[in-house]
């Protein structure tokens, strides 16, 4: 493994540990806790029923514990042999849709290899290889790389990363259906992971709630409207939903480009496994909401 092929984690000490030891309780932490699913992971049998799991992307001291329902499930349903995972890209540098190229990505966890064959496979018109547009401080996808390091530690997996700077539907549409197509002509096991957050109200992001609501109350509210369109499988619906009503959701693109590839792969349920926001871990006058699904 060369150096010059490695990415170094670029959000270690802020978005999680930077020492092995605290992100392994950490992340050991968000699985047993209040909000967690209660027990720790363990890989069963393969089932093969998941297309593809929503995770949120904020610090794992906050959003950790909801991001370990989805992956309790992908271990439930016996974990991949590579993941996709599409987060958007909040600086918005590079291309509108792009993919980290071949090499490593390296957490306090170790190394963990991008997948040479999904890359070629998915790389194309719309989805470019471009390394600028992971810049480094972007949280999206590299707070998901230390659960997949967790759980599989005895297995040998791989990863896509794509990140979208455009969320609109005909980016998401096109980026879902390649997803799908690479999907269903891999002989291998592979699972779709989308970052993203929900509403994020308050003064902090200078959202002031109407009608004298609360952040909370107010981030609630709007989260509903999505997660209801999460769960009819519709990602047009999310979309415009997010759209019409001016919700803070940051990844709302990744979402709906998951729920498209999962449709083509003959997804037919959602399910809403833990929904909190910030101010269940963290009060205050501010809050982000964040939520896990699984889509199989």
């Amino acid at each position: 493994m060369s150096s010059d092929n490695i990415r170094r984690a670029s959000v270690a000490g802020s978005f999680y540990p930077s020492i092995k030891s605290d992100l392994l309780q950490q992340i050991e932490d968000s699985f047993i806790n209040e909000y967690g699913p209660s027990k720790l992971p363990k890989i069963k049998k393969m089932v093969g029923l998941l297309k593809g799991v929503v995770v949120p992307h904020a610090g794992i001291s906050f959003s950790g514990s909801i991001a370990a329902h989805s992956y309790f499930s992908i271990a439930e349903d016996g974990f991949a042999d590579a993941f996709i995972i599409i987060g958007p890209n909040h600086q918005g540098y590079g291309s509108s849709v792009a993919i980290y190229p071949e090499g490593y990505w390296e957490t306090p966890l170790g190394c963990i290899k991008m997948d040479a064959k999904l890359i070629e496979n998915l790389a194309g018109d719309i989805i470019n290889i471009n390394e600028e547009s992971h810049p480094y401080g972007e949280n999206s996808i590299e707070v998901q790389l230390p659960f997949l390091q967790y759980i599989g530690k005895e297995k040998e997996f791989s990863v896509a990363l794509i990140s979208m700077a455009i969320q609109n539907f005909k980016t998401a549409n096109e980026v879902g259906k390649i997803i799908a197509d690479v999907i269903k002509n891999d002989d291998r096991r592979i699972i779709i992971i989308a970052s993203s957050d929900f509403s994020h109200e308050g003064g902090a992001y200078g959202r002031l709630p109407p009608n004298n609501l609360t952040a909370d109350d107010y981030a609630r509210k709007q989260d509903q409207l999505a997660i209801d369109q999460i769960l009819k499988l519709n990602p047009k619906g999310l979309i415009s939903t997010v759209h019409n009503n001016n919700i803070s959701m940051c990844g709302y693109g990744p979402v709906a480009a998951l729920l498209v590839a999962s449709k083509k792969l003959d997804a037919t349920n959602a399910k809403l496994l833990k929904y909190i926001t910030s101010n269940d871990v963290h009060p205050g006058s501010f809050c982000v909401g964040y939520g896990s699904f699984n889509i199989h």
